[in-house]
């Protein structure tokens, strides 16, 4: 994964991505429960606000 450099701006806001390496994978939709619990953790550890959240699977059709 890239290093980033990010600004240290208060109040800065971030676009953060997830992608499963099958991207057809239902895996992440199935346990979203985990990931919400991992989001709530981390917030109670590291406070910061998240705008919107969503989480998809897209599958393309050729």
């Amino acid at each position: 994964m890239p290093n980033y450099r990010r600004m240290r701006v208060a109040g800065g806001t971030y676009f953060f991505t997830v992608t499963l390496l099958e991207r057809g994978s239902w895996l992440l939709v199935e346990h979203i429960d985990a990931l919400r619990e991992a989001a709530r953790q981390t917030l109670r550890e590291r406070p910061f606000h998240i705008d919107g959240w969503g989480c998809c699977r897209i599958t393309f059709i050729a």
